[in-house]
């Protein structure tokens, strides 16, 4: 049997927060002789004074306050561990699973995450990115709720037009291509296309090409001249801004805009609170 308690550590923090016996009794609806009691039975059995007065306010020892922020992260994982109680007890949703393609821009995606964290501090969002190629039998997708992806529809639902992404074709500013004026699909041809997994997989684009399996690794290729890319814009915006890349001098087609679309899983009908609060923040951003 442990000697100490969760609720002789909790009053003992709350003596410490608010600066005194009588503070810490009104608070947790107690009497401050209660209070007095347990924290001398902790001290007791620890064999270790934990405070001492300081003026009028009771202060922690060298060992209290060593002790105490051990026992710290303790009392705050069996308070997550009751909230997530209440949680369920009120038939809330405690998770919810998003697959996400790998485009989507991140920036946008974390505020957005950041804004339902707030809302629904109990939901944890369990977040897989995905290719454009990526196989549907992925585990992911068969546990997602919602899903962003450039297709329409799916094996899980059917899904609504969210936004463009739009790709441009750029290299880096020291590739013999940013030389040029104007350029077809002729001259590009003689270079590397640098492609993101089989995102770029076009008829038209012919010659030698190079894939990687994520974006940021087409990026770092692209600056490094290994060859020009088709990137989403919005990833590579301060390299535009710097110089760093530029976008290509192409007579035609200089921009391709891909469609995402939002999905909701099957038999998520109706929709809960947090579904609903995540799809709407989606459509806002």
């Amino acid at each position: 049997m442990h000697k100490t308690t969760l609720e002789q550590w909790t009053l003992l923090q709350k003596v410490v927060e608010l600066g005194s016996f009588a503070k810490a009794a009104a608070s947790t609806h107690r009497s401050q002789s209660s209070v007095s009691y347990n924290l001398a039975l902790l001290q007791e059995r620890l064999g270790v004074a934990l405070l001492e007065p300081e003026g009028r306010r009771a202060v922690l020892t060298p060992a209290g306050e060593l002790l105490l922020g051990q026992v710290r992260p303790l009392l705050k994982a069996f308070e997550y561990v009751e909230t997530r109680a209440a949680t369920l007890r009120n038939g809330q949703r405690t998770r919810l699973d998003l697959v996400v393609d790998t485009i989507f821009p991140r920036a946008r995606l974390f505020a957005i995450l950041r804004q339902f964290q707030q809302r629904y501090p109990q939901t944890q969002v369990h977040l897989t990115e995905v290719l454009e190629s990526a196989s549907t039998d992925h585990p992911a997708w068969a546990e997602a709720d919602v899903l962003v992806l450039t297709r329409r529809q799916d094996m899980t639902g059917r899904g609504e037009w969210l936004m463009n992404i739009d790709f441009v074709a750029v290299a880096h500013r020291d590739h013999p291509l940013c030389a040029t004026v104007s350029m077809d699909d002729e001259q590009l041809a003689a270079w590397p296309l640098i492609r993101i997994a089989e995102r770029d997989n076009r008829q038209e684009e012919r010659g030698e090409s190079w894939t990687f399996s994520t974006i940021d690794a087409a990026i770092e290729a692209v600056q490094h001249q290994l060859g020009y890319g088709w990137l989403p814009e919005e990833r590579i915006a301060p390299l535009l801004a710097n110089g760093a890349l530029k976008i290509l001098p192409l007579r035609h087609g200089s921009r391709r805009a891909t469609p995402l679309h939002v999905i909701v899983k099957k038999d998520l009908q109706p929709l809960d609170e947090q579904v609903e609060a995540l799809l709407q923040l989606l459509k806002e951003n």
